[in-house]
């Protein structure tokens, strides 16, 4: 498939509304390509390059992508930032300026899908002395031979904000009519391969193709996620539950094949390298192959430390031995995914602890188990006495659900109502916060779309203001006056009182009260909370006789 075809496939779905429509046309597109333009395209409809399991990332930020346009456009780069605050739209900006360039001299190359593709893979993998360099004369070439409908798009997915709609949920039913098998065995098989476009691809050889579909040692699975809840109601709906520790730590998946050992965190990146006791720790617990799903926590004379000190060692590439004997890290593992070359995530959950037990001799995360709400309620009091967040419900009958954040599990902890939520925007701050952005726009996801829901400004002590300041101002897309663009690439835990309906942004709510509780760097934007949850989340505050009025 060309270029410009792609092109005027995400236009055409652009200017869809309905969610229906936007599958059917993806399901018709699906058939006709060829097995290598497959599985391209599906992760390009999505907005993404390469598979979330991949430790590829494009890594182009705004201003790399503006001096390569400048370049192919023969303008000031200082002219592309301003087309782009004028349109507020990176993708319409760039498609403005290509159909106005000055520069004729480029020689204009149909360019098809893999030839994009390869060119972001020669991006991704360029590092060391010249690498910007490098990334800076393939991003000048894709635009020198992109029509402008390709760069709108082109720019778009560097940015990886597509903006047409297609989230996971309609290119997985997209998937299931286009070659006529059952979605949830679409579904299955992207939970084990954590990547649509070769899902797409057994999906076109028929039903036992993705029935065959397993987990694979070294290519990490998104991890199962909680909602919040309460033990009654657990208890109430399920009888026995098991009740472990919710630690203030950092996911790990920890992946072992023979005495080879990897660790993936929850956004299964590679952070081997920065936890090497933790590999030291796990690898002399079992001498089986399996992929383990745990948490590590930081410890001081026995208690948890903040996550904080967590993510320092996480993020840890130089230095690793001097910031160990300065930071202890302690691994929590409560569950199993594989073992010796079968995949576990449709036992119930029980069932996996047991082999748990059996398959790993030390570093195991203690679990009780209990019907009964005080004697779980004495459980919760214990956890936070010990210094935990709160505790995790489980059902003991539940599977493995990679990705899903479902009512499977639930965490209980004190305090405010939070959601992580993608940081979009923000305003520049006047008086003593001049110089740094003063609030955050923060957004929820709807089917593969960013819709705000409310602003944060309030819970951000000076340090904190400094540091998200030097994290952000590189991503700033495009600026009108004091208000800014984010690439969403950063996810904000925030607290409010209650969620409002509000005409005043696109996801139809708002939260009252937001505070800021911590930057999640630990969690990607696929992450961050629904709109279907804070619509439910609102629709339960209001059924419980709280009366709410619209925020104006």
């Amino acid at each position: 498939m060309l270029f410009i075809e792609f092109a005027r496939h995400c236009e055409r779905l652009e200017g869809i509304a309905g969610r229906l429509e936007s599958i059917d046309v993806v399901s018709e597109i699906l058939p006709g390509l060829s097995d290598d333009d497959l599985p391209i395209f599906v992760r390009f409809i999505m907005g993404r390059v390469f598979p979330d399991w991949s430790p590829l990332k494009l890594g182009i930020g705004p201003n790399l992508l503006y001096e390569a346009v400048a370049y192919v456009v023969g303008t000031r780069k200082g002219a592309v930032r301003e087309k782009i605050n004028t349109l507020g739209d990176a993708g319409l900006a760039v498609e403005d300026l290509l159909a106005t360039k000055e520069q004729t001299s480029f020689f204009l190359q149909e360019m098809d899908l893999i030839e994009v593709y390869r060119d972001f893979e020669r991006i991704a993998i360029a590092e060391g002395h010249g690498s910007q360099r490098e990334k800076l004369r393939i991003v000048r070439k894709l635009f020198a031979n992109m029509r402008p409908l390709e760069g709108r798009y082109l720019t778009r997915l560097m940015l990886e904000e597509l903006r047409i709609g297609m989230g996971e949920g309609n290119v997985r039913d997209a998937i299931a009519k286009a070659f006529s098998v059952e979605i949830p065995l679409v579904e299955h098989a992207h939970q084990a391969m954590n990547d649509l476009g070769e899902v797409a691809r057994l999906a076109r050889q028929g039903p036992e193709a993705l029935k065959s579909v397993r987990i694979e040692v070294f290519r990490p699975v998104k991890m199962m996620l909680a909602q919040q809840g309460t033990i009654a109601e657990m208890i109430a709906d399920h009888g026995e539950v098991a009740i472990e520790n919710k630690y203030d730590g950092s996911r790990l998946q920890f992946h072992k094949k023979g005495d080879v050992c990897r660790i993936y965190s929850r956004k299964l990146e590679d952070v081997t390298v920065g936890l090497p006791d933790i590999v030291h720790l796990l690898r002399n617990a079992t001498g089986r192959d399996v992929i383990l799903d745990g948490e590590t926590v930081a410890i001081r004379e026995g208690r948890p430390m903040p996550f904080q000190y967590v993510i320092r060692r996480f993020r840890r590439k130089h230095g690793v031995d001097l910031m160990r004997e300065k930071i202890e890290l302690v691994p929590y593992i409560f569950d199993i995914l594989y073992l010796d070359g079968e995949t576990l995530i449709d036992l119930p959950f029980e069932r996996r602890r047991s082999i748990l037990e059996e398959v790993l001799s030390d570093h195991i995360a203690p679990q009780y188990r209990s019907s009964d709400v005080d004697e779980t309620e004495g459980i919760y009091r214990d956890a936070l006495l010990a210094g935990h967040e709160g505790i995790m419900v489980k059902v003991l009958s539940s599977q493995y659900r990679p990705g899903i954040r479902g009512r499977q599990w639930i965490k209980v902890k004190p305090g405010v109502d939070t959601l992580d939520l993608a940081v979009v925007g923000g305003e520049w701050g006047e008086g003593r916060r001049a110089g740094f952005f003063g609030s955050f726009l923060l957004a929820c996801m709807d089917q593969g779309q960013l819709l705000t829901v409310g602003k944060v400004a309030t819970g951000i002590s000076d340090e904190m203001l400094a540091s998200l300041f030097a994290l952000f101002k590189d991503k700033v897309i495009a600026q009108k006056g004091k208000e800014v663009t984010f690439e969403p690439e950063y996810v904000f835990e925030v607290g409010y009182s209650e969620i409002q309906t509000s005409p005043n942004y696109s996801s139809g709510f708002a939260l009252r009260f937001p505070r800021f509780v911590r930057l999640r760097d630990d969690k990607s934007v696929d992450e961050i909370e629904t709109l279907d949850l804070i619509r439910e989340r609102h629709r339960r505050q209001s059924g419980s006789g709280g009366g709410f009025e619209e925020i104006a």
